[in-house]
C-alpha cells in the first residue's frame, strides 16, 4: 500500500513538474520579449549611459548619464504611461576647450495607450515637455520646449521584437539670447532573442535639427541579457554605435550605449 501511494505521489509530482516547467519558460520568454518595451505596463527604473567618442566639429568626446523612470497610470477609463529622463552631461565648451559636467535638461512625456486589437502590440502617443534645468550653458538648451512622443512596440513574436520612438519638440519660452529649439528624433529598435535571456539589439537615436539642418543617423549592434531577481526583471546591455550619416556640428560620429534597466512586476 505504501509503495502504491509513493508511486501515485511521484506520478502527481511528475505531472505538476511537466506543467510548471513550460509555464515558467513561457513566463521567462514573455519577460524577455517585454524587457525593452517602452510601453510595458510596469514601473521601471533605468540607469543608462550614452558615450559619444567624437562630436563632429569639436573632435572631442562627450557623455550623458541618463537617469530614467517610467510609471503607468490611469485617467478615468484611459491608460497612460509617463517616462521621465534627467541627464547628467559631460560636454565640451568649445572645440579644443575644457569639458563641463552637470545636470542637463529634464524631459518627460506621457503616452496614451491605444488598444489596437492585438495584445502583442503596444501603441501610444501623447505630449512631452522639456524644462531648462541644465546647470551650465553648454549642458542644455536654456529653453522650455513642448512637443509630442509616439511609440510603437511589436512583441507578437517571442524571437523578434521591433518598434520605434518618435519625438518632436519646439521651444516656447526661455532665454532670449539662446537659439530656438525645433528638433525631432526617431529611434527605431530591433531585438532578436537568442534564448536563456540573451538577445541582440539595435537602437540608435536618429536626430534632426530643423533650425540648423544638422542631423545624425547612428546604427548600433549590441548584446543584452535579461534576468529575474524575484519579481523584478533586470536587463543589462551594451551597444556600440556608428553614425552612417551626419551633418553639422555637435553630432555623434561614434559611441557606445549601455545600461541596466529594472522592471518591477507586482
Amino acid at each position: 500500500m505504501q509503495t502504491r501511494r509513493s508511486s501515485v505521489a511521484r506520478g502527481m509530482f511528475g505531472l505538476w513538474l511537466a506543467a510548471a516547467v513550460p509555464a515558467f519558460a513561457q513566463d521567462h520568454d514573455n519577460a524577455a520579449a517585454q524587457a525593452n518595451n517602452p510601453l510595458a505596463s510596469t514601473t521601471s527604473l533605468n540607469l543608462q549611459n550614452q558615450f559619444m567618442g567624437r562630436l563632429s566639429g569639436f573632435d572631442e568626446p562627450a557623455n550623458s548619464v541618463l537617469l530614467r523612470g517610467a510609471q503607468p497610470f490611469s485617467v478615468g477609463d484611459t491608460h497612460w504611461i509617463a517616462r521621465a529622463t534627467l541627464p547628467v552631461n559631460t560636454f565640451p565648451e568649445r572645440p579644443g576647450g575644457p569639458h563641463d559636467t552637470g545636470v542637463g535638461d529634464f524631459n518627460i512625456f506621457a503616452a496614451y495607450l491605444i488598444d489596437v486589437g492585438n495584445p502583442g502590440i503596444s501603441f501610444g502617443i501623447g505630449p512631452q515637455l522639456t524644462a531648462p534645468t541644465a546647470s551650465d550653458r553648454s549642458l542644455g538648451s536654456g529653453k522650455w520646449s513642448v512637443g509630442f512622443a509616439n511609440v510603437l512596440f511589436d512583441a507578437t513574436s517571442k524571437v523578434w521584437q521591433y518598434g520605434y520612438l518618435l519625438t518632436w519638440q519646439a521651444s516656447v519660452a526661455g532665454d532670449d539670447d539662446r537659439r530656438d529649439v525645433n528638433a525631432g528624433a526617431f529611434q527605431p529598435f530591433l531585438f532578436r532573442q537568442l534564448g536563456e535571456g540573451w538577445y541582440l539589439r539595435s537602437s540608435g537615436v536618429w536626430v534632426y535639427d530643423f533650425e540648423t539642418d544638422a542631423y545624425a543617423v547612428p546604427v548600433g549592434l549590441g548584446i543584452g541579457k535579461v534576468a529575474h531577481l524575484g519579481k523584478t526583471v533586470m536587463n543589462i546591455f551594451i551597444e556600440p554605435q556608428y553614425s552612417i550619416l551626419r551633418h553639422g556640428s555637435g553630432q555623434m560620429e561614434w559611441g557606445i550605449f549601455a545600461g541596466v534597466n529594472f522592471q518591477f512586476r507586482l
